[in-house]
């Protein structure tokens, strides 16, 4: 009888979680840290738990606290040297972010053509990984919420409500979502075009995190919205540990 294991993406804003068993995906969540209740009625004495975590130290402590009260034992996931056939190629391969380590394990599992991964959240991430499951490498770039934050702290006029992308804005509220907009779209457009020209093909493009939406309808470049991205990577190596 296969065990249901609990699949836990604690990310900076928001608590990503997943309740499988064998191959199916009996129920998800995305919870803001405020309010655990939904995600604390699916814990089950004993359930499998992988975690994979970049959440700040409060948020792991309650998170462990809660865990234990429901006599689970979670394996908290880090980035390793390679998982299967994909490669990572960090000098210290801990240091890379063990959220963008499972886009690119769950990015693996869905193509094997060379792929752009991308993670619209707090902080924005951008990742190459080659046809050979090679990682090339991948930018982090202030997320929507980091730039707004930046632009009123550090500009004395800026402060105002937020506003729409617009081509042309012509007020200041639209032209600080359209300037963050644009740079965030610009930050993948010219990795999509290095990763092309490296791979002399065009790759895939898969986006994930919580601001997404607010980045793919202004994409020049095709990309396939896959929200549960890390999720899929993350039972991926649970599945492959429990194999053992």
């Amino acid at each position: 009888m296969n065990r249901r294991r609990l699949l836990i993406d604690a990310g900076n804003s928001r608590l990503k979680w997943a309740v499988a068993e064998g191959a199916r995906w009996r129920d998800q969540g995305n919870d803001d840290y405020a309010d655990l209740s939904c995600f604390m009625q699916r814990l089950e004495p004993g359930m499998d738990c992988v975690i994979a975590s970049v959440a700040r130290i409060g948020h792991e402590r309650r998170l462990a606290a809660l865990l234990e009260a429901s006599d689970i034992v979670p394996r908290w996931l880090t980035a390793e040297a390679g998982f299967a056939d994909v490669k990572n190629t960090y000098a210290d391969p801990r240091q890379l972010g063990v959220d963008r380590w499972m886009g690119l394990i769950a990015a693996r599992q869905r193509t094997r053509s060379p792929v752009l991964v991308v993670s619209v959240g707090t902080a924005m991430t951008v990742d190459a990984l080659a046809a050979d499951g090679v990682f090339l490498g991948g930018l982090i770039v202030p997320g929507v919420s980091l730039m707004q934050q930046a632009l009123r702290q550090g500009t004395a006029r800026v402060a105002v409500p937020a506003g729409a992308c617009r081509t042309f804005p012509r007020n200041t509220a639209d032209a600080v979502q359209s300037g963050i907009i644009a740079a965030l779209c610009g930050a993948i457009q010219q990795q999509y075009a290095h990763l092309a020209e490296a791979a002399a093909a065009p790759p895939h493009c898969l986006m994930t995190g919580g601001d997404a939406g607010k980045v793919l309808p202004h994409l020049k470049v095709y990309a396939e919205h896959v929200p549960a991205l890390v999720l899929e990577g993350i039972d991926r190596v649970a599945r492959e540990g429990l194999s053992r």
